[in-house]
C-alpha cells in the first residue's frame, strides 16, 4: 500500500512540474525540413536578376573600353592620350573590388543579414554609375566606374553566391549555373543596349540609365536572398559576441589548419591564376574585332555572341557538374578555356601574314563562342565545390578568402597583360594581340593544373572516386 502511494505521489509531482520546451533552434535541428521547391525557385530567380543587373554590366565593360579607346584619340575628351592599359584598369578595378571585398562583405552578410547588404550594393552600384556620368578625368572614372561600381557589385554578388548554395544539395551545381547565367544573359542584352544608347544620346546617359535600373531591380531582388534557416543558425554561432557597431570592420580569418592544407593552397592558386587570365578577352573582344575591320557596333556583337554561348553552357555545365562531379567538370572546363585561346584566338592574330582575313574572322567567332561556353564555368563551379572540400563550418571564411585572392589576380592580370598592347594600334593591328593571347592561354593552363591538383587532393586518403 505504501509503495502504491509513493507511485501516485511521484506521478502527481511529474504532473505539476513544467516540462522543458525545446528551443526553436533545437526543433529546427531535430526535425530537418527541406526547403520547398517554390522557395528554391524564388532564390534562383532573385539570384539570376542580381547577376543580370550587376555582373553583366561590369563584364560588358568591353563596350566602354572600345568607346574610350576611340575617345583617347580626341584631344578634347577626358581620355585624351590615355593608354589601353590605363583604360582597362577602370574595368579591372570593378572586377577586382568585386572579389577583393569578399571577406569584408561576408562579415557584413553574417552580421546584418544578406538582404540589407545586397540591397545596399544595388544603391552603391547605381550611385557609382551616376557619378561616373559626371566625371571629367580618368582618375574620376577609376574611382566611380571602377571602385564604387566594383564595391556595389561585391555587396550584391558575394552574398548571392554564398546564399544560393545553402538552399540546395543534390542540384547545387545546376542552381548555381542558372544563377550565374544571369550575368551571361545580361551580357547578351547590355552590350547592344549600351552601344545604342551611346550612339543616340552619349555614353554618359548610358551610365545614368543603367545606374538607375540597378538601383531599382537589385534591392527588389535582394529582399528575397536570405540564409537557409539551418545555415542561419550556424552563422549565428559564428558571430556570437561580435558587435554590430564595430564588427563590420573585422575580417573573418580562415582557420589556419584549413589554410595550410594542400587542397586550400591548390584552390587558392587556381583562383588567382584563373582570375588573372579570364577577364582580358572580355575587355578586348570589341577592340580586337575592330582591329579585324569590324565597325564599332558590329564589334560589340562579339561580346553578345560570347555571352549567348555562356548563358546556355552555364546551365548545361551546372547540370553536368551535379551528374559527373563538380571538381571533374571544373578541371575540364578550365583546361578547355586554355586550349581555345591557343587554338582560335592566337591564330586569328596572324591575319594577313600566315592566316587569310576570312579565316581569321572565322577563328575569332569560334573563339568568342567557345570561350564564352567554357571560360566562365569556373566562377560558378568553384563556390559550389567548397562545402564538399572544406565543410559547412568553414564555407563562409574560405569563400571570402578565395574571393579576395581572385580579386588580387584580376587586379594584377588584365592591366599587366594590357601593357603588352600598344595603344596606338589597339583598334587597327591584330598582330599586337599575339603576346596578350599567349599570356592569357598560359595563365588559364596553369589554373587548370592547379584545379587538377585540387581534384587529386580531394580524393587523397579516401580511395579514388570518379565522381567528385
Amino acid at each position: 500500500m505504501g509503495e502504491e502511494e509513493t507511485k501516485n505521489d511521484v506521478a502527481s509531482i511529474a504532473d505539476r512540474e513544467p516540462v522543458a520546451q525545446p528551443t526553436p533552434s533545437q526543433i529546427e535541428n531535430d526535425s530537418p525540413q527541406k526547403p520547398t521547391k517554390l522557395r528554391q525557385s524564388f532564390i534562383v530567380a532573385a539570384g539570376f536578376m542580381t547577376m543580370f543587373m550587376t555582373c553583366a554590366i561590369i563584364f560588358s565593360y568591353g563596350v566602354y573600353q572600345a568607346i574610350y579607346e576611340e575617345m583617347a584619340k580626341d584631344p578634347d575628351s577626358p581620355f585624351a592620350g590615355t593608354s589601353s592599359s590605363i583604360l582597362s584598369l577602370i574595368g579591372t578595378l570593378s572586377i577586382a573590388i568585386m572579389s577583393m571585398g569578399g571577406p569584408f562583405v561576408m562579415t557584413w552578410a553574417k552580421l546584418y543579414g544578406p538582404q540589407p547588404v545586397i540591397m545596399s550594393g544595388g544603391l552603391v552600384f547605381g550611385l557609382g554609375c551616376i557619378l561616373a556620368s559626371l566625371s571629367q578625368y580618368v582618375w574620376e572614372f577609376a574611382l566611380t566606374q571602377g571602385i564604387l561600381v566594383g564595391l556595389g557589385t561585391c555587396m550584391a554578388y558575394v552574398p548571392t553566391m554564398s546564399v544560393v548554395p545553402t538552399w540546395f544539395d543534390k542540384r547545387r551545381g545546376l542552381a548555381m549555373g542558372i544563377v550565374i547565367s544571369g550575368s551571361a544573359c545580361g551580357g547578351m542584352i547590355w552590350p547592344p543596349v549600351l552601344r545604342a544608347i551611346t550612339s543616340h544620346i552619349g555614353f554618359r546617359n548610358a551610365l545614368r540609365i543603367s545606374g538607375c535600373l540597378v538601383i531599382f531591380f537589385v534591392p527588389l531582388s535582394g529582399c528575397t536572398l536570405g540564409w537557409e534557416p539551418k545555415f542561419k543558425n550556424k552563422v549565428a554561432g559564428q558571430i556570437a559576441g561580435l558587435s554590430k557597431m564595430t564588427g563590420w570592420i573585422k575580417v573573418p580569418l580562415i582557420d589556419w589548419e584549413v589554410a595550410k592544407t594542400k587542397k586550400f593552397v591548390a584552390q587558392a592558386l587556381g583562383c588567382f591564376l584563373q582570375s588573372a587570365g579570364y577577364s582580358t578577352p572580355l575587355f578586348f573582344y570589341a577592340a580586337f574585332a575592330q582591329s579585324l575591320g569590324y565597325s564599332s557596333s558590329m564589334a560589340d556583337n562579339f561580346i553578345t555572341i560570347s555571352n549567348a554561348a555562356n548563358f546556355v553552357s552555364r546551365i548545361v555545365i551546372g547540370y553536368a557538374a551535379d551528374k559527373f562531379g563538380r571538381l571533374n567538370v571544373l578541371f575540364l572546363t578550365t583546361i578547355i578555356s586554355s586550349v581555345v585561346v591557343f587554338a582560335f584566338w592566337l591564330p586569328s592574330t596572324f591575319v594577313d601574314n600566315t592566316v587569310p582575313h576570312t579565316a581569321a574572322d572565322v577563328l575569332f567567332i569560334i573563339f568568342a563562342i567557345s570561350y564564352g561556353s567554357f571560360g566562365a564555368a569556373y566562377i560558378s563551379l568553384f563556390p559550389a565545390s567548397l562545402i564538399e572540400l572544406f565543410g559547412v563550418q568553414h564555407f563562409t571564411s574560405v569563400n571570402g578568402a578565395l574571393y579576395l585572392i581572385r580579386g588580387i589576380g584580376a587586379l594584377l592580370g588584365t592591366p599587366l597583360t594590357g601593357l603588352l598592347l600598344s595603344s596606338q594600334s589597339a583598334l587597327s593591328d591584330p598582330s599586337n594581340y599575339e603576346r596578350v593571347t599567349i599570356t592569357v592561354g598560359v595563365l588559364l593552363f596553369a589554373a587548370s593544373m592547379a584545379t587538377l591538383w585540387v581534384r587529386i587532393e580531394a580524393s587523397s586518403g579516401k580511395g579514388w572516386k570518379w565522381k567528385l
